[in-house]
Formats: structure tokens, C-alpha cells, sequence
């Protein structure tokens, strides 16, 4: 007698990062719905490269994994510190921002825990059985089965063009792996960190601390012309509100491709606080000389337009001053990148690529439920987390719009309200307000509301969803 096959699951996550954890996490307490997250690590790990001393996360606490969605879940940060017993530690040290390590300990608490999170399972590929109208995921344990599929598998280390000819060299590596590589440092008289983001000041700031006082030279070197602090004012972070994703998603895609690099300050620089750290540092290790006996160098608004080898040792980088067009030659024993990270279209996928419906460009089309645009004849959602920068706008890799998409989505898969969300998150109105129009005969009809104003609210979502 054939074993029968055991029920598919209603949405299977590929990858666990705080993303899917968060989606795992909130489907913990969705009754009727099977869904498992897989995971080809062996365990969870948050950049375990930049868990530097000393570093905090850019968001406040209540970012967590289910917080601003449901605060009464038991995964969330404040019941992770009474699980730790360190509730009372956390009310005197009054931050709202917690130190990046504790925050990797919070999800690694909550996924060894989380019944539907499985590690050491790498999803290879994926198939639509049009029959069953199911997904069927290959992994080395056995296929998997599933009406839906939320990818979030993350981005990887980007590298600069210019570098791409010193890949695998000793002393040239992506700020990922800063701290598993710091060591190979040690020898070295002159390090270069490129790149003005939170993470190149987090290694700067490290770099001053550890070899502040041995006599190495230290260069910061960026693209951008100032090292501008992080947009954090109130309003402000009304970017990273449900409100404008909307707002942004309702945008023609050529304005969206265009406004995206524009707010480079919202979601690349470099915190306020960092920033005065570092300065903090070079002021106290002038102190008794001059600025210009210190070997320090910081350079923005300076591009990198070539790098190779020195015949020497260590490394030349050719760079062109952006605002003179002067070009310089800087040689340097070491380089560090803090270039950032890029989306990439995972090799599961190449079963149904066919299927997806690629933009011009080659990216997910991705609606405001997070579903992407697929054949009609792939019927399964197949949803992206962190994947969708283009659509929906620097919110997209911020850890404060987490649990709230995560919301969107299980909403979606369930067809259902699982979680009920806002209807208003913010004090800004991003569109243009209806123009004025004059009053028409009676019985006429209408007249056509504004682009905007015609995007879903979050219940109109939720409700679109049950039909699909």
C-alpha cells in the first residue's frame, strides 16, 4: 500500500532571515494555516561580520519580529528580555536602540524555538505542478509541497566594478566579513575603508579604537560628497511608514527608478550618533598636536575609477575627485568595502522563471501584497520580502516595515484579515490633494479621483486577496 502524501503546507518560506522569522513568527499564531521556513544554514546568523562592539541598530526595539503588528505576541523583544531575565536591566539603560549583538541573540532565540522554522535545509529548486496547483520544492531531505512561496533569501555583498580584478586577493574584502577577517589586518601600515554608509562608519570608528595608536594611516573614502548624518526626524521616518509604500507603489516605475537613488539619505548614511563617535575619537587623538601630524584621511566626494596591485605589494586605486575632476593615485596595504548589498535572482528559480513576469530591467513586478506578477497559468502566490526595493521604496530592506509586511502578506495567503492593520500610519499626505473641480449637471457622473487616492487601503487589501 503507497504511503500517502502528507499534506502540502499553505506558504513555505525559503530562507530565514529577521524577514521570513517574522513571517514565521506571526503565522506561529494563525490557526489553520501549516507553514514551514527553511533555511540552508545550519543556524540563524545576522551579519555576524559587523556584530562590531559597540555597534546599535538603526531602528528603535519595537522593530522587532512582531511588535508593530502585535505587541501581545510572545516573540517579541520584551518578552525575549523576560524569557533572559533582563527586563529590568534594559528599563535602566534607557536606549531605544539596542546594540547589534542583542538584537542577533533576539532572533536566534526566537527561530531555535519557532516550531515552523527548519534550519539546514536548502530549498535547490522549485516547480509548479499545474495539476495539483502546487508548488513542489526540492531539498535533500525530500520534495516539499505548498499552495504559496514567500522568498526571502536575502541579498548579497555588493563589489564595486573598479575591484573586480582584486576578488580573492588577501587584503580585499567586502565589510561583510569584516570581523572574521579583522586579524589579516594586523601587518598592514595603511587601510582603506570605501564607502560612507553605517557600516563604513561602524568600521572606520573600529579601525580608530583598535589601531588608533600604532601609527597606522587610516583613509575614509566615499563617493558621496558629505558625510551627511541619516535622515531621523520625526516626520521624516514618515518614508518608512504602510503610507508611503503605498504612495510610492502608485508611482509611473520611471519616477520610482528615479526618486530611489535620490533619497540615498534616508536609508545609506551613516547615523548621527556614529558619526559624532568618530569625531569624538579624532579629536581626543589630536589632543597636544597638530590635524595634520594625525595619519588620518577622510575623502568624500572621491571615486574609485580603477584598482589594482602595486608592483610593490599592497594595492593602487586610481580616484577621480568628483567636484575638481582632479585624478590621484592612493596606494594602500589593505581595503576594506563597505559598498553595500545587492538583490540577486536565486537559482531556485530557474524551474519557472519562464513564468515570472520580469520587469524591462529583469526584476520582480511586485504588487502591494508583496506578490509577484506570474504567468496565469502559475496560480500560487509566490511573494518576496526585501526583494522589492523598486516597487515599494526605501522601506523595503528597513527592519521597521518588517512586521508589518509580513502582516500583508499571511493576510494575503490566508484570505483573510489573520492580523488587522491600520488604516493611516502617518501625519504626511505624500500625494497631491484632489484639484478642484466644479460641480457637475445633475445626475452626471463623478469625476475620476486622482491616481492615488485610488490605492488600497490596508482592509481593501486584505479583501483583494481572498479572491486571488
Amino acid at each position: 500500500m503507497d504511503n500517502p502524501q502528507p499534506e502540502p503546507y499553505d506558504l513555505l518560506g525559503i530562507g530565514i532571515g529577521p524577514f521570513n522569522l517574522s513571517l514565521a513568527a506571526l503565522a506561529d499564531r494563525a490557526d489553520g494555516l501549516r507553514t514551514l521556513f527553511c533555511e540552508a544554514r545550519p543556524e540563524f546568523r545576522w551579519h555576524p561580520g559587523m556584530l562590531v562592539d559597540g555597534a546599535r541598530m538603526q531602528v528603535p526595539f519595537l522593530a522587532d519580529l512582531v511588535s508593530l503588528v502585535d505587541p501581545t505576541n510572545p516573540w517579541s523583544f520584551l518578552n525575549y528580555l523576560r524569557d533572559q531575565e533582563r527586563l529590568f536591566p534594559f528599563y535602566f539603560a534607557e536606549r531605544f536602540q539596542l546594540p547589534r549583538r542583542e538584537y542577533d541573540h533576539y532572533c536566534r532565540w526566537a527561530a531555535e524555538r519557532l516550531p515552523n522554522c527548519r534550519f539546514g535545509t536548502e530549498v535547490t529548486a522549485l516547480h509548479w505542478e499545474p495539476g495539483p496547483g502546487l508548488y513542489r520544492a526540492e531539498t535533500a531531505a525530500g520534495p516539499l509541497a505548498a499552495r504559496a512561496v514567500v522568498l526571502g533569501v536575502g541579498t548579497v555583498p555588493a563589489c564595486p566594478e573598479p575591484f573586480a580584478r582584486l576578488a580573492g586577493h588577501p587584503r580585499v574584502w567586502h565589510g561583510a566579513e569584516y570581523l572574521e577577517r579583522r586579524s589579516a589586518l594586523a601587518g598592514a601600515r595603511d587601510v582603506t575603508v570605501v564607502g560612507s554608509g553605517q557600516s563604513g562608519a561602524e568600521i572606520f570608528l573600529d579601525l580608530l579604537r583598535t589601531r588608533g595608536a600604532d601609527g597606522t594611516r587610516l583613509r575614509w573614502l566615499t563617493r558621496s560628497r558629505a558625510l551627511a548624518p541619516m535622515e531621523y526626524s520625526k516626520l521624516g521616518l514618515e518614508h518608512f511608514t504602510p503610507d508611503y509604500t503605498r504612495y510610492f507603489h502608485g508611482l509611473p516605475g520611471p519616477a520610482r527608478d528615479r526618486l530611489v537613488p535620490a533619497q540615498w539619505q534616508l536609508h545609506k548614511a551613516a547615523s548621527a550618533e556614529t558619526l559624532a563617535e568618530i569625531h569624538d575619537q579624532l579629536y581626543e587623538r589630536t589632543v597636544g598636536r597638530p590635524l595634520d601630524a594625525d595619519p588620518v584621511e577622510i575623502l568624500p566626494g572621491t571615486a574609485v575609477t580603477g584598482a589594482e596591485a602595486g608592483p610593490c605589494g599592497g594595492y593602487e586605486l586610481s580616484c577621480r575627485h568628483l567636484d575638481s575632476g582632479v585624478r590621484h593615485v592612493l596606494r594602500t596595504d589593505a581595503v576594506v568595502l563597505a559598498t553595500g548589498y545587492r538583490a540577486v535572482r536565486p537559482a531556485l528559480l530557474d524551474p519557472i522563471t519562464e513564468l515570472i513576469d520580469w520587469d524591462e530591467q529583469g526584476r520582480y513586478r511586485v504588487d502591494l501584497d508583496h506578490r509577484v506578477a506570474t504567468d496565469p497559468a502559475l496560480t500560487g502566490g509566490l511573494y518576496v520580502q526585501n526583494a522589492e526595493l523598486h516597487t515599494h521604496g526605501v522601506g523595503a530592506p528597513d527592519l521597521g516595515l518588517g512586521a508589518h509586511r509580513a502582516a500583508v502578506i499571511l493576510n494575503a495567503v490566508a484570505g483573510r484579515p489573520v492580523h488587522r492593520l491600520p488604516a493611516r500610519t502617518a501625519w504626511t499626505s505624500f500625494a497631491p490633494p484632489a484639484p478642484d473641480r466644479p460641480a457637475g449637471p445633475p445626475g452626471a457622473a463623478p469625476a475620476t479621483p486622482p491616481a492615488a487616492a485610488l490605492l488600497p487601503r490596508p482592509q481593501e487589501e486584505n479583501r483583494a486577496a481572498a479572491v486571488r
